[in-house]
């Protein structure tokens, strides 16, 4: 079975303020997180540096074949780095470059250039970390003509949209809109919607679109509390495949965060284990659907090896 991580994250340092608020990366795994100290990454990551060496090494171990790396705005722009790792690692990470959203752009299409810079430089994608546009002086709404002129430009471009929105139906009408003027737009919905909030399902249903697709990137923190092998994960898995069809639903890990209370293999495994779901619903969840819509073509030998505990 191959195994496709569909959101994960990479960063050299987090250093940026993001609504007034710091994020700064500390010693120890630790960063300064919108006002409180958290545990940020695993704590053997003491320098706080979340490199593609590191997530290979992880990868590896739980025979993850490729892994698309997204960017928020909380990380602050991570493109610099991120364009070495396109060129040093083309086959292992898709990766998805980040306009300077919060930034008022001095022309109407200025976000739109920027994404023809960052198509040139290697980025299959770009990311929109919606729910961050969302400010307490202001919202630039989806829909903005800014934001239609980009996602124009990278419809035409054939590069992808990572987007994130905020909880339940807030920017579901907008991102409707969207999806109706760039229909050949391919457009992966984050988050798995964030299905412990109401009105989720929402975000779902956009999935009815024919270049609408879902991942489930930290599905596992949203059901930390219940923790492995989180069954309720797997309800909601299900009950969204009735809404759109297993075949538009993407396993995604949320790496490196979701990896400070679990292991990156235990981020999918449960899927592999459970019961509730059929051999092909889980090939079609972890793999094939991302191969489908990524346009994934990597081929890698990842043997099992055996851990020194078993």
């Amino acid at each position: 079975m191959k195994i496709i991580d569909a959101h994960s994250h990479l960063w050299l340092r987090q250093d940026t303020t993001w609504n007034g608020m710091t994020i700064r990366s500390k010693e120890n795994g630790r960063a300064d997180f919108l006002g409180q100290e958290v545990q940020m990454v695993p704590p053997f990551m003491i320098d706080g540096k979340n490199s593609a060496e590191v997530f290979l090494s992880n990868m590896n171990y739980a025979q993850v074949t490729a892994a698309v790396v997204v960017q928020e705005l909380i990380d602050g722009c991570q493109n610099d780095y991120l364009e070495e790792v396109v060129k040093t690692y083309p086959d292992r990470f898709v990766v998805c470059g980040m306009c300077d959203y919060l930034s008022v752009p001095k022309e109407e299409n200025a976000l739109a250039e920027e994404a023809v810079l960052l198509h040139g430089k290697g980025f299959k994608g770009i990311a929109v970390p919606g729910h961050r546009l969302i400010l307490n002086d202001r919202r630039i709404h989806l829909n903005s003509k800014e934001m239609m002129l980009l996602f124009k430009e990278m419809e035409k471009l054939g590069i992808f949209l990572s987007m994130t929105l905020a909880d339940g139906d807030i920017q579901v009408g907008e991102m409707k809109e969207v999806i109706a003027e760039c229909p050949h737009l391919k457009i992966a919905i984050g988050h798995f919607g964030m299905p412990t909030i109401e009105g989720w399902e929402t975000q779902i249903q956009l999935a009815e679109a024919p270049n609408v697709y879902v991942e489930a990137g930290g599905i596992t923190w949203l059901y930390n509390s219940e923790f492995y092998p989180f069954p309720s994960a797997v309800q909601a898995i299900k009950k969204a495949a009735d809404m759109v069809g297993m075949e538009k639903l993407m396993w995604g890990s949320d790496y490196p965060r979701t990896i400070t209370a679990i292991t990156y293999r235990m981020s999918y495994d449960f899927i592999i284990k459970s019961k509730e779901l059929s051999e092909n619903d889980k090939a079609l969840f972890l793999g094939e659907n991302a191969v489908r819509f990524y346009g994934i073509q990597t081929e890698v030998d990842l043997p099992y090896i055996k851990n020194m505990s078993e």
